[in-house]
């Protein structure tokens, strides 16, 4: 669902998917091939929301105040970012928090369930786990890269495919 919020309407490029349960408010931007998950919330009423081309927000992940993916930037099941900045081919776990001012870093990977607090900034390429978290090695996985044309592909697919049955 794209609804407007006080005249600001969201701005999706055509070739993003947003699926239909999706709900997607205010001042948001969804660039070329990205793609919006079921039941994921982009709520654009408190500064800009930026989802860069293909980057993908996960089944019933949410976005809230001046959250940005950059390119290719995956946001993972349920995860939540709040004010704060997935820099291109960063992965965002399951379940997992960034906080507002956090910075996470080209390529890193915040794991699944973790908490990035206020004003964290996540270097580019790490790894890191836990509440708060913390660096706990390098991310050297060729398949990380993979992501964005997967779920690109995969959203294509939907796209052609998928039909509501009432």
């Amino acid at each position: 669902m794209l609804r407007s919020f006080n005249g600001t309407a969201p701005r999706v490029a055509d070739s993003a998917y947003v699926d239909d349960t999706a709900v997607v408010i205010g001042d948001v931007v969804i660039e070329a091939d990205a793609s919006i998950w079921p039941n994921t919330t982009l709520r654009g009423d408190h500064g800009t929301i930026v989802v860069g081309e293909r980057a993908n927000v996960q089944d019933n992940a949410v976005l809230h105040e001046e959250a940005e993916l950059e390119p290719a930037a995956t946001v993972g099941h349920s995860a939540i970012v709040h004010d704060a900045t997935v820099a291109e081919g960063a992965l965002i776990g399951m379940n997992a928090v960034v906080l507002d001012g956090a910075h996470v870093g080209e390529g890193a990977v915040v794991a699944a369930g973790s908490v990035v607090t206020e004003g964290t900034e996540i270097p580019p390429a790490t790894l890191v786990a836990g509440t708060p978290a913390e660096q706990k090695g390098e991310v050297d996985d060729p398949e990380l890269a993979a992501t964005a044309d997967h779920y690109v592909t995969l959203a294509t697919q939907y796209a052609d495919t998928a039909e509501r049955i009432d």
